[in-house]
């Protein structure tokens, strides 16, 4: 039986509310919900922009859409570089949820130690760590296999270098972040890298994209690079160039090989060297591209621009005959002298006998400015006009403050410096009739265009004379080759030690030969430098030349040049010594 309810029994509920609360209560209500429409208002209208930023802040993310960098290929579209995908591995530590044996795994994966990858994911930041840039795409799909949480993949690349240390001086390489550090990485750097796009996506706290914002801005892949070396080449010249360097126990060597008819670079390599992607604990020695960077005083090499000054202007032919007798000259109280007393020469045979005294007698009859404007016209002094970080520019002392006695000295190479690809191009002078070509590393189908340097007449007399030198008789008989007539001019100089040369017991020797070949019509040029040969034997003739006579033979006939001599070279097993 129910009860009906009696409200006068209760006095708080028998009692009477003012009205004015009433009215006071659904006031409050009604300026609360005014005030919540007013501030949504202020929120979705007028101050919309404002909260609208701090959302982005909080979790819109621009996502940077990597290019493909482009290629860098040889000659013949052979890869030099390339990239490929290799995704990086990066956690949010506080996430990371994962078994030993999973963590065991991912570190063995890694090729790290496991308390190296617990160092890292222990990071004072929690919210990001990178654990380990670039890896293999096979090793990136095992990881994502193990479904660790906190775990994450970001898609990059990474260069490749199918040539190894054999371009490495050439090609250069990039870093992580595949910016070009070194060589044409670098130099053309911004061709290769192209466009990165973008992606506006919203994120949530654990980094995953929840919705794309606005349009995708699509990358712009970095455009290919051709260059004029040819691999072929490329390799058998370094081939020749390391067992040279370990041969002659010498501390490093470099050779350059240039086209004489375009100005190509078809190789250019150095030793010791290193492999591009793998740089652990390597030195500034194996990284320089000696051939560009290290200059050193070209000693004998000279010889053929100051013979040529002289034939150029008529003081001399190459039948006049110069008295180099007794072997020494007295410049300025200073002595020069040959390696051994010559006597009676022709201009010919001071370039075949490599004589001191007989070039330093026509350099006298010269005026300082003729030598030094030569010098300079044949890029000596000059930084050479090729795109390549590091290019250096040697040195050649303004002829107004030239005192006889360094007059008589630059004549046969010493008191200047040049890098060893300056004197390989200024052998094109000779070997592209009398024109000094402009080099580069870019492939070029067109013949380059030259300044004159010396007349063809003068050009075709030095190219006798420097056969001559690379023959019986001469300096450098050793760098003759089977069925390729050669021309060239070797060099022997010391190391400068400190202020001077050192003493007789430690003194240091740069050997090198320069040359061309076939020498009535050249196709390439040819330099070879050995550094500090500690063999027994340093002349440039012993060291460097049988070098030069490998990489022309093969060159010559990977370009099928039609063989110009029938008979085998005459070459002599004690070449004259070089003076220096």
């Amino acid at each position: 039986m129910n009860k009906s309810v009696l409200y006068s029994a209760s006095p708080l509920l028998a009692s009477r509310t003012p009205v004015w609360r009433s009215k006071f209560i659904v006031a409050g209500i009604g300026l609360a919900f005014v005030g919540l429409a007013g501030r949504a208002a202020y929120i979705q209208i007028f101050g919309n922009e404002f909260f609208q930023r701090q959302g982005e802040v909080r979790f819109v993310r621009t996502l940077a859409l990597p290019a493909n960098r482009g290629r860098i290929l040889d000659r013949n579209g052979l890869i030099l570089a390339s990239s490929v995908p290799a995704p990086s591995i990066w956690a949010i530590p506080e996430d990371v949820e994962g078994s030993k044996a999973q963590l065991a795994q991912l570190a063995k994966l890694l090729d790290m130690p496991l308390s190296e990858l617990n160092k890292k994911l222990g990071n004072d930041d929690k919210t990001f760590v990178w654990v380990k840039r670039q890896v293999d795409e096979p090793v990136a799909q095992k990881i994502a296999a193990l479904g660790i949480k906190g775990i994450y993949q970001r898609k990059e690349y990474k260069r490749e270098y199918p040539e190894g240390e054999t371009t490495a001086h050439v090609v250069g390489f990039t870093n992580v972040e595949d910016r070009g550090q070194e060589g044409m990485e670098l130099a053309f750097n911004k061709q290769l890298a192209g466009h990165a796009g973008s992606r506006r996506v919203i994120k949530d706290r654990l980094g995953r994209v929840v919705e794309d914002v606005g349009e995708q801005v699509p990358p712009v892949d970095g455009k290919d690079l051709q260059l004029s070396i040819d691999s072929k080449v490329q390799f058998f010249a370094y081939q020749k160039l390391r067992d040279a360097v370990i041969s002659n126990k010498a501390l490093a060597g470099s050779v350059v090989v240039l086209d004489a008819v375009t100005g190509e670079v078809l190789a250019m390599a150095n030793y010791p060297s290193y492999v591009p992607d793998k740089r652990q604990n390597l030195t500034g020695g194996q990284l320089r591209n000696r051939a560009l960077t290290d200059t050193f005083e070209p000693g004998s090499v000279m010889k053929a621009f100051t013979v040529g000054l002289a034939l150029e202007t008529n003081r001399v032919t190459p039948q006049t005959q110069i008295q180099t007798a007794p072997g020494r000259i007295q410049i300025a109280g200073s002595t020069i002298s040959d390696s051994h007393p010559n006597g009676l020469l022709t201009v010919e045979q001071v370039i075949q006998k490599s004589s001191n005294v007989g070039t330093v007698k026509m350099a006298m009859q010269m005026q300082p400015r003729e030598m030094w404007e030569v010098f300079s016209q044949a890029g000596f002094g000059q930084k050479p006009q090729i795109t390549f970080p590091g290019v250096v520019s040697g040195r050649l002392r303004p002829y107004k403050t030239w005192r006889p006695i360094e007059q008589a000295t630059m004549a046969y190479g010493y008191g200047l410096s040049a890098s060893l690809f300056q004197m390989a191009r200024a052998y094109t002078v000779f070997g592209h009739d009398g024109e000094i070509i402009p080099a580069t590393l870019l492939k070029s189908d067109e013949p380059a265009v030259g300044v004159r340097v010396f007349s063809a007449r003068t050009a075709a007399e030095m190219r006798k004379m420097l056969q001559m030198a690379a023959g019986p008789g001469g300096t450098g008989p050793k760098a003759q080759t089977v069925g390729y007539s050669v021309g060239g001019k070797s060099g022997t100089a010391y190391k400068q030690v400190g202020k001077g040369y050192g003493s007789d017991k430690d003194r240091k020797y740069r050997g090198w030969f320069v040359g061309m070949a076939p020498i009535e019509k050249p196709r390439i040029v040819v330099a070879v430098m050995i550094d500090e040969p500690r063999g027994g034997k340093y002349f440039g003739g012993d060291v460097a030349a049988p070098v030069f006579s490998e990489v022309v033979q093969q060159t010559l006939r990977m370009q099928g040049v039609q063989p110009d001599m029938s008979v085998k070279p005459q070459i002599v097993t004690h070449p004259v010594e070089e003076s220096f």
